[in-house]
C-alpha cells in the first residue's frame, strides 16, 4: 500500500484495535486461480508485540476455499470511515487558490498465509469469540449456546474455518494531516456540516484513535499536499 510519511500508520495497539472495531474485512487471494474476494468478519488473537492472527469462515460452497487451500499469501483489508474533500473547505482556497480535491479515509491491511480448518471444536470456539465481542455491549447478549445444540451441530457442518497468521500489518490513516491547521479546521467544520462527525473528529484529532495520540500523528506545514490516494 502506498503510504506517505505523514499518513503512515505502524503502531500494533493502534492497527490492532481498529481492526476489532472494524472487523468486516475483505479477503482477497489469487495462487494459480483467478483473483477472488469476500467480504467476511473477522476476530483478531494477540499476543505480546506479534502482528496476530486473524479467524474467520466461510461457507463451504465458496469457491474461494480452493484458493486459500493452495496456501498462497492473502490479503484482509479492513476499511474505516471515509469521506470527500472538497477544497471549498481549505481556507488556502481563498489566499491563493492552488487546491484540489481529495479523499479521506482510513485502511489497515494485513498479510499472511492462509490455513484452511474444519474441525469443529476450532469452529466453534471462533463463532463463540466473535459473536461475543459483537454482543459483549448488548443489555442482553445472545450466546451462541442459546441455540438448541444440534441446530448449532448442523451449522458448523456449512462453515470452513480460516485463520491467517499475520506476517505485515500496515496502516493508513489519510485524514488531512498534510494541510495547514486552518485549512484542516475548514475540513472539520465542512464534515460536520454534512453529518461526517467521524471522520471529522479523526481530522481533528490529527489521525488518532485517541486524540492523546496526536503526536503520532503531527506532520510540518507546508510538506508536498498528495491529493491522490
Amino acid at each position: 500500500m502506498y503510504r506517505p510519511a505523514f499518513f503512515r500508520e505502524d503502531h500494533l495497539d493502534i492497527l490492532h484495535e481498529w481492526i476489532r472495531s472494524h472487523p468486516l474485512g475483505t479477503l482477497i487471494s489469487g495462487g494459480r486461480h483467478e483473483l477472488m474476494a469476500s467480504l467476511v468478519p473477522f476476530s483478531l488473537v494477540t499476543k505480546g508485540d506479534s502482528p496476530g492472527v486473524l479467524r474467520a469462515h466461510l461457507a463451504r460452497p465458496n469457491p474461494q476455499l480452493e484458493t486459500l487451500r493452495e496456501g498462497a499469501d492473502v490479503l484482509v483489508v479492513f476499511q474505516g470511515p471515509q469521506a470527500y474533500v472538497t477544497p471549498s473547505w481549505y481556507v488556502s482556497k481563498k489566499e491563493h487558490g492552488q487546491v484540489v480535491p481529495t479523499w479521506n479515509y482510513v485502511v489497515v491491511e494485513a498479510r499472511g498465509k492462509p490455513m484452511v480448518i474444519e474441525d469443529a471444536s476450532w469452529l466453534l470456539s471462533h463463532l463463540n469469540a466473535l459473536t461475543n465481542e459483537q454482543e459483549k455491549s448488548r443489555s442482553e447478549p445472545w450466546k451462541v449456546g442459546d441455540a438448541p445444540a444440534d441446530f448449532i451441530a448442523s451449522q458448523l457442518t456449512m462453515i470452513v474455518g480460516v485463520e491467517i497468521r499475520i506476517e505485515r500489518l500496515e496502516g493508513k490513516w489519510k485524514v488531512s494531516q498534510n494541510r495547514s491547521e486552518a485549512d484542516r479546521q475548514g475540513v472539520v467544520k465542512g464534515l460536520r456540516a454534512e453529518g461526517a462527525e467521524t471522520m471529522a473528529a479523526l481530522v481533528e484529532a490529527g489521525g488518532a484513535v485517541d486524540p492523546d495520540q496526536n503526536s503520532a500523528h503531527e506532520n510540518p506545514e507546508g510538506t508536498n499536499p498528495c491529493p491522490g490516494p
